[in-house]
């Protein structure tokens, strides 16, 4: 897919600060499990936070293939980053932008497009996942409060230094026998939200994920995000705009395992020559290439019809679905490759490896992006 000059640019840009300022810096993030805010800072100066925001709140006035060419370029040496924009535009600043009130969106927008504040986005509980519709938090109002109880887990960007809130999914009624979901903005220190300790997770080590509990937390009834009873059907359609920033993820991951094989065969002698030389070797980096491509192909579709206004709903999941399986097949090529150093968290292609399985999960798993293009074909 042809990109404009200015898209080009961007992407070359931000492959050059990834090089040269986040690659150097992913061993020890990953290793001490820790976001590098100056990153993010520097980040911000970018301006890679307000990409596909206007400039009235503090954006960059592009668009979402703006954005996902910025998070592919990031995702190729270090998911964790990549992953931090992501969910900080996608699921932090997006609902916002998308369903807040004036006020809200002055107040709030600046900071988050600077990269000089995050935020997240509390979906996820432990009885709701893919059915978000079986969330137990719940939010009652009281005056001129909304009073919260409840749990999220695995919330990105929740518990940095920088976080300034979360918007929480949250049972603030029922209509006809079924549960009223609404999403409400809980700003960092609000009494009665507790941030737990940062998870121990399998991959995207540097990314700041924890779990948030409410026992009687309140906020101003001003911080209800969006009409009452409309917070689900809200979210499944940040989601959709989500999955194709997680394609664009998974894709730069891809890339990386590529590049990193292809680097490696040529300089890897074995009983006297190149691994590069081996026939298997060859089509082994062919496929990955292969993948690499049509994950190209496919997200930069999805994204270019939701720039158009025109409907995306199932590229993006087909899309989300063909990035994250070609991110863990090269990534488990690409070790496969590297033979013993490929089991080494100092080489980046074991990083991607632990990293990239989460691609098939988080943002709807792959069975919901198959329910999805499945729906879409009327078989389901």
């Amino acid at each position: 897919m042809t990109l404009t000059e200015e898209e080009r640019e961007l992407a070359h840009l931000v492959r050059q600060f990834a090089d040269e300022v986040v690659a150097p810096r992913s061993y020890e993030a990953d290793r001490t499990k820790t976001l590098p805010l100056d990153v993010v800072a520097a980040m911000g100066e970018m301006g890679l936070f307000g990409l596909p925001f206007p400039e009235e709140y503090g954006g960059q006035g592009g668009d979402y293939m703006a954005l996902c060419l910025a998070i592919e370029a990031l995702a190729r040496v270090d998911q964790s980053i990549a992953i931090t924009l992501e969910a900080a535009v996608s699921l932090g600043a997006m609902p916002v932008f998308r369903f807040g009130t004036e006020e809200q969106k002055r107040e709030l927008l600046p900071s988050l497009l600077a990269g000089e504040a995050l935020a997240g986005f509390g979906l996820t509980e432990p009885e709701a996942g893919s059915d978000a519709g079986a969330t137990r938090t719940t939010a009652r109002r009281d005056g001129d409060e909304w009073v919260l109880d409840g749990a999220k887990q695995f919330i990105t960007n929740s518990g940095t230094e920088i976080t300034r809130f979360v918007t929480v999914t949250a049972v603030t009624g029922e209509h006809e026998g079924r549960k009223r979901i609404s999403t409400i903005i809980v700003p960092s220190g609000t009494p009665g939200f507790e941030v737990g300790p940062a998870y121990d997770k399998v991959g995207w080590h540097a990314s700041d994920t924890h779990p948030l509990s409410f026992a009687g937390a309140r906020v101003p009834a001003a911080n209800l995000l969006g009409e009452e009873g409309r917070g689900f059907a809200n979210f499944l359609h940040i989601l959709d705009e989500g999955r194709i920033a997680i394609a664009a993820l998974s894709t730069g991951a891809a890339e990386g395992c590529l590049e990193a094989a292809v680097d490696y065969a040529r300089q890897r002698t074995v009983f006297g020559e190149a691994l590069s030389t081996r026939q298997s070797v060859q089509f082994t980096i062919a496929r990955m290439q292969q993948r690499l491509h049509i994950a190209r192909l496919a997200w930069q579709h999805a994204a270019r019809l939701r720039d158009a206004g025109r409907p995306f709903k199932t590229e993006a999941a087909i899309a989300k679905l063909t990035a994250s399986d070609a991110a863990m097949d090269n990534a488990r090529d690409a070790t496969q490759i590297f033979g013993g150093n490929g089991f080494m968290n100092e080489y980046p292609v074991a990083r991607h490896y632990r990293d990239s399985k989460i691609l098939e999960i988080g943002e709807g798993t792959s069975e919901v992006q198959l329910l999805v293009i499945a729906r879409a074909l009327g078989i389901a």
